[in-house]
């Protein structure tokens, strides 16, 4: 993923807040739903990681069919090969979700921020169980619907970090530090951090509208 300085982060901040979210869908609309019920409606890094534990589960439910579908259609190595690339990006996007993931976990455990085992362990991950066959079956049965579910999901999560970002003006002075920034990238602050992780979830907002008229690997 491309890592962008400061003022370039601060300018896709102001991009995606003068941009109106996405008209979700009713499946998108039922999740962030039940999120605020359960999580309520502010901000906050325990949020966004359960935001995070459910963002990688489409990457993982596309691999696990292209990888099916690989299978079955070996013997046409044109398609096979298109489908095997779709697989290598799938896993870089899953793979930049999990770096935001465990950046996140780092900072709630630096801050001391308690958390509740039921609803900041368990239910997150039952969320992500449900989401990720959701968008499993949406994939088998028409591509088009899972990937517009996932942009439905980014385009949220996109909007989520550039508000945060806003409305926590302290974090500008808050310095980023981190075991994982070798392999994330170096910010100047947690809010230019935040603003990166918007931002990546813009790009994968894209990508996957982009994969909506180009579902069936033509």
């Amino acid at each position: 993923m491309e890592c962008l300085t400061s003022e370039q982060l601060k300018q896709e901040q102001q991009k995606t807040r003068a941009s109106p979210r996405m008209r979700y869908g009713f499946l998108a609309r039922l999740l962030f739903f039940s999120m605020d019920l359960l999580y309520g409606r502010k901000k906050g890094l325990s949020k966004f990681k359960v935001l995070e534990i459910i963002a990688r589960v489409p990457y993982q439910a596309w691999e696990n069919v292209a990888y099916v579908a690989m299978t079955h259609t070996h013997a046409d190595p044109v398609f096979a090969r298109r489908i095997f690339d779709r697989i290598k990006e799938s896993r870089v996007q899953q793979d930049n979700e999990q770096w935001h993931l465990l950046i996140i976990g780092e900072l709630i455990a630096k801050k001391g921020i308690d958390e509740n085992l039921l609803l900041h362990g368990f239910i997150p991950q039952v969320i992500a169980f449900f989401y990720y066959h959701v968008s499993w079956i949406l994939y088998v049965i028409q591509p088009q619907w899972s990937y517009l579910l996932n942009a439905y999901f980014e385009d949220h999560a996109e909007h989520e970090y550039m508000e945060y970002v806003a409305g926590n003006p302290d974090l500008e002075a808050q310095r980023f530090e981190s075991i994982f920034a070798e392999d994330y990238g170096q910010f100047a602050s947690l809010a230019d951090l935040f603003r990166q992780i918007g931002y990546d979830e813009r790009v994968h907002k894209l990508e996957s509208l982009a994969r909506v008229g180009d579902a069936r690997f033509r």
